[in-house]
């Protein structure tokens, strides 16, 4: 390691002192990632005060905000910075996924910013609807713009230059692949391109197509097998439906919608993650041996949704998302409330051949956002798709990828237009972020490893299509910033 590298970090741990009085809130823990420090590039937190209102001319209150960095392939003083943005979930540090790899190959800086509210970037100490009013997208993506020209200089500082500006990429999955896209897209100023993973840029209202990807990824025998077991659910609900919810060791969901949510979702998630054989091995092999499809079913869901996977009955329990208090779960109830205002997403059942049961529909979700936040509450998909286009983003220099077995790709921009390609990683168990993770996407393969999924060869060339457009981008951005020096 080169001696300017050794005072560039050493100047780097005395500022994590100086901002360690700044986090004195209560640990958040995420269900998405396990203790394992190996999964983790780095731990460290830094923190900085970052703006609460940033439409606001008169309100100049801070809040607390985590981030981390990882600079062990930095290549000083002209590489990248790879900005990873943290979504809707406590982040404990820069994860160890493809991104790495990347970010060796490029030389590159890791920083990654939790999102306001979620973690322990608290504004406030509760989370009464009145104090979510700052929790949105748009602040989100204020945030980010504000933390990066922070970082910009913070780093300039240390290595005594001014007005330098290094090549920034921006990388997320999920909402944060949106998050990504839309930061390209409002800021291009402050990025030479975005990778936008399973970038749910759509909002949508009835996300009735979510339904129909998880039927054909489940294949004919597997979807029928699904369809009996929501029907016998059904049944029992209303015959004994004590005795079912505490079958599946849901007896707190009172309410029968919130319960038949929460096993849609237990099915959803083998598809989502990468793991379809979980569920579809279970429940085949139990309807061709005459077997009891519910019991079968339960047994998968306590032993892998709720066991392996880590899921919480909690989750879908609307008593429990009014709860305002912090706690280790409290990123369920903030995301109820993006869900709630700006992008729905609401997962209800198609008219016809559906999966999940149609008691899961529209007015199912309407009513949740009302008895959790109140009267006023409801998703504007239209002002959401308006601002910030939809899958028609009139954006630049944006990768979108997306796996084929991905209930979610139906919200993400799936067609290629010429400063914007999307790519599909076609196979088996390629879900949720697979170009980020790899096979399967939870639990976590170091590295995005993708030595798992059905078809390798599938995810490393869209890889290798997305490092392509990465180096012409971070090239072209290098030589505008350093020309103009």
């Amino acid at each position: 390691m080169t001696t300017l590298k050794l005072v560039f970090i050493s100047l780097l741990l005395l500022s994590v002192a100086s901002h360690a009085s700044l986090a004195l809130r209560t640990q958040l823990h995420s269900l998405s990632e396990s203790s394992n420090s190996n999964n983790y590039l780095t731990t460290q937190e830094l923190w900085f005060n970052q703006t609460l209102d940033h439409f606001s001319p008169f309100d100049h209150h801070k809040f607390p905000q985590r981030y981390y960095e990882f600079l062990d392939y930095f290549r000083i003083p002209d590489g990248p910075i790879f900005l990873e943005i943290c979504g809707e979930s406590s982040c404990n540090g820069i994860v160890n996924d493809y991104i790495s790899v990347l970010a060796k190959k490029f030389g590159a800086a890791v920083v990654s910013l939790e999102h306001r509210y979620y973690g322990r970037s608290l504004p406030f100490e509760s989370t009464t609807t009145e104090n979510l009013r700052y929790l949105s997208s748009k602040q989100a993506l204020f945030d980010l713009a504000v933390f990066r020209q922070y970082y910009q200089e913070s780093l300039n500082l240390k290595l005594n230059r001014t007005s330098v500006e290094n090549p920034w990429f921006v990388f997320g999955g999920s909402y944060a692949g949106a998050l990504s896209a839309w930061f390209r897209l409002k800021f291009p100023h402050l990025t030479c391109g975005s990778l936008a993973s399973s970038a749910v840029v759509l909002a949508i209202q009835n996300f009735t197509e979510f339904d129909q990807q998880i039927g054909d990824s489940a294949g004919a025998e597997c979807k029928a097998a699904l369809q009996e077991t929501t029907k016998l659910v059904e049944e029992r609900l209303a015959s004994n439906k004590q005795a079912v919810k505490t079958l599946f060791d849901a007896a707190e969901l009172e309410i029968d919608g919130d319960f038949l949510y929460f096993l849609a979702d237990a099915a959803v998630i083998a598809f989502q993650y990468g793991n379809p054989d979980r569920v579809c091995s279970t429940l085949v092999k139990a309807k061709n041996s005459g077997d009891d499809l519910v019991e079968a079913y339960a047994k998968y869901v306590k032993d892998y949704y709720l066991g392996t996977f880590g899921s919480s009955v909690q989750t879908y329990n609307q008593k429990y998302l009014k709860d305002t208090s912090l706690n280790k779960h409290t990123g369920d109830r903030l995301w109820w409330f993006q869900v709630c205002t700006e992008v729905a997403y609401f997962q209800v059942a198609p008219s016809n051949d559906s999966i999940r049961s149609s008691k899961v529909d529209t007015r199912y979700h309407l009513d949740l956002c009302k008895n959790v936040f109140g009267e006023d509450i409801y998703p504007e998909v239209d002002a959401t798709n308006i601002y910030y286009g939809g899958t028609d983003i009139s954006g630049s220099k944006i990768v979108f990828a997306n796996g084929s077995q991905d209930p979610w790709r139906h919200a993400s921009k799936q067609t290629s237009s010429p400063d914007m390609p999307s790519f599909l990683i076609s196979c088996h168990n390629c879900g949720h972020c697979t170009d980020m993770r790899g096979c399967p996407q939870t639990p976590l393969s170091l590295e995005g490893n993708a030595r798992n999924c059905s078809s390798p060869e599938a995810v490393e060339k869209v890889r290798h299509q997305i490092i392509e457009k990465m180096d012409l981008w971070l090239s072209e951005c290098h030589a505008d910033s350093w020309s103009s020096m």
